[in-house]
């Protein structure tokens, strides 16, 4: 089985945790894994068969839509069920509010979704993006980079990165943006239909149950030593203080299952941002995981 990644940070702990953890070896399978490569996507590479199942986002399914095609790589089971993101200054303020951000230069991850579910947490919290000085400066390596070195006054990250951050003394998590946003299926698993229908798949899913229970309820000190060599640029306690907070925030749900709740939380997120033109329906594009 390989699984590819869209992204790769603690926040996806619920997957990396299936092999990391050993629960797919105990299933029978050898397991690669690898994040998706320049030039493809996610849903390529499931599509083509280089990947059994990767790590995507339901947003997928709406760019699918939006251009009139089908969704052929179906969305079959959730990894986060909020925006796993933080803010992160350069120094500590305990009544940070993110009307603080207005004229700041902010470090923003551009990717499609990150920067859709930041502009919808501003929205909620009562801040006009455009007030922003937002700053595009790369990929989230390329922006810690710029960050260490002097650039912005604020960034916007996946953990462990800003908890690495503040242990380095470089700057302080002041906020979450799932805590401000509501309810959102941020990252979903998707794979194959004709997949889904095998016993390949149930296994998986037998896997994944077990990873997400692990991820969502040990400690973070045994978790972070399961996924600590999967992430060798940080500390395991920087990965600790991450798995922490994505424990409290809750986005590892013990359902396993893409709710209409969350998806349509979604929806709210895109079509705040102007990016889908019209609420696509659930069916289109989430299947329930195999049993």
């Amino acid at each position: 089985m390989h699984i590819a990644f869209s992204r790769f940070s603690v926040f996806y702990s619920p997957l990396i945790a299936t092999f990391a953890g050993g629960f797919l070896q105990d299933e029978g399978f050898t397991v690669s894994h690898a994040p998706v490569p320049a030039g493809k996507t996610a849903v390529s590479m499931v599509l083509s068969g280089e990947a059994t199942v990767a790590q995507a986002a339901v947003s997928a399914g709406f760019s699918a839509l939006e251009k009139g095609a089908a969704v052929d790589a179906r969305h079959f089971a959730q990894v986060n069920e909020a925006d796993g993101f933080f803010v992160v200054g350069r120094e500590p303020d305990k009544d940070f509010t993110w009307a603080r951000l207005a004229g700041c230069r902010v470090l923003v991850d551009h990717g499609g979704q990150p920067k859709a579910m930041f502009q919808y947490a501003c929205h909620r919290m009562g801040l006009d993006y455009g007030a922003i000085d937002a700053m595009d400066a790369g990929d989230p390596a390329e922006m810690v980079a710029a960050f260490r070195v002097g650039e912005g006054d604020f960034i916007h990250l996946q953990g462990p990165a800003p908890q690495q951050l503040q242990e380095d003394g470089v700057g302080h998590v002041l906020a979450c943006c799932g805590v401000v946003s509501k309810l959102s299926v941020f990252s979903s698993l998707i794979a194959r239909p004709d997949w889904l229908a095998t016993d390949e798949a149930k296994a998986f899913m037998r896997a994944y149950r077990e990873a997400r229970t692990l991820v969502s309820d040990a400690p973070e000190d045994d978790v972070a030593s399961i996924i600590a060599p999967y992430f060798p640029d940080f500390t395991p306690s920087a990965i600790a203080v991450a798995i922490n907070a994505y424990q409290a925030l809750g986005c590892w749900t013990p359902h396993v299952e893409i709710t209409k709740a969350a998806y349509e939380g979604a929806l709210d997120v895109f079509q705040h941002a102007g990016l889908i033109s019209t609420r696509h329906a659930y069916e289109k594009v989430v299947v329930a995981p195999p049993v």
